[in-house]
């Protein structure tokens, strides 16, 4: 038995679907079991990773686990996959803990990958970088309009589809090997501009990017709930890579055997999500 916890997530949800693809036994974690349908096939159980005391059924019976990073519930987790007698456990982590300063986002999952390492339960890290759902949050933009506003526009990211996450997630789960970490990215490097550009193209519909003045975008990010530090380092970040090329990794591809999917490739899948259908 395989315990997912987010597993209704973008990465848990593939996470999920490949598991069973694969003829594996799966169960689910979640607060609402009632509150969303899951794939046939899958055992949900009550719990909340916040609350230890509820972990001890979902863990019964499990020999490898995905985790999903929840910054203050590791602990609890940890001691009863330990009781539980866990044998491997795959942390969804963040390239950001191999930055030359981790910052806020890699100091919080630093903490989460070195609570793990203590726990003497065998481990594997994945290690994402940007991920291409993130750019979701232009569909509303999309759906209205023909423009996409944001900064630093010439900011180039390698993206990954949570597709690809999963598929690494799951071969470690599947062939646990302890003590490695992958670091992911996406098989391109692409600006914002790029990005944009590809969407129009894959959804049949005429888009630009629009540069937006740094202070009012961070004064909507604020506006819908993101964590001021959050929102000036991801800022930042954009800003430290204009004009610059983001490394490209094979990790995917080595990996899981296959090529990476494409940002289009990811664009036309997602493509109901943009209010449209591939071209």
């Amino acid at each position: 038995m395989i315990l997912v916890t987010g597993g209704t997530g973008n990465v848990g949800a593939n996470v999920v679907g490949q598991l069973l693809d694969a003829g594996e036994k799966v169960r689910i974690i979640t607060r609402d079991p009632g509150g969303r349908s899951f794939p046939d096939g899958v055992e949900v159980v009550p719990g909340d990773l916040t609350r230890p005391d509820t972990l001890t059924e979902a863990l019964s019976g499990v020999e490898r686990a995905f985790l999903f990073p929840v910054f203050n519930a590791v602990d609890g987790f940890l001691d009863a996959a330990r009781k539980a007698g866990l044998r491997h456990v795959v942390l969804l982590s963040s390239s950001t803990v191999t930055f030359p300063t981790p910052g806020w986002i890699g100091e919080q999952h630093l903490r989460l990958e070195r609570a793990v390492e203590a726990s003497g339960l065998p481990w594997t890290f994945v290690r994402p970088g940007a991920f291409m759902t993130n750019d979701l949050v232009w569909a509303p933009q999309i759906a209205g309009g023909e423009v996409v506003r944001g900064v630093y526009g010439s900011a180039a990211l390698a993206p990954i589809d949570p597709r690809d996450i999963a598929a690494v997630a799951v071969h470690a789960l599947l062939d646990p090997r302890a003590g490695e970490a992958h670091l992911l990215t996406g098989p391109q490097s692409l600006t914002q501009i790029d990005r944009v550009r590809i969407i129009a193209e894959t959804i049949g519909r005429p888009l630009r990017f629009e540069e937006q003045p740094r202070e009012q975008f961070l004064e909507q990010m604020l506006h819908h709930g993101m964590p001021a530090p959050v929102i000036t380092e991801l800022v930042d970040g954009l800003a430290a890579r204009v004009g610059k090329t983001d490394p490209v990794l094979p990790t995917v591809e080595e990996v899981t055997g296959r090529p990476a999917f494409t940002y289009a490739q990811w664009v036309a899948h997602r493509a109901a999500d943009f209010g449209s259908t591939p071209a």
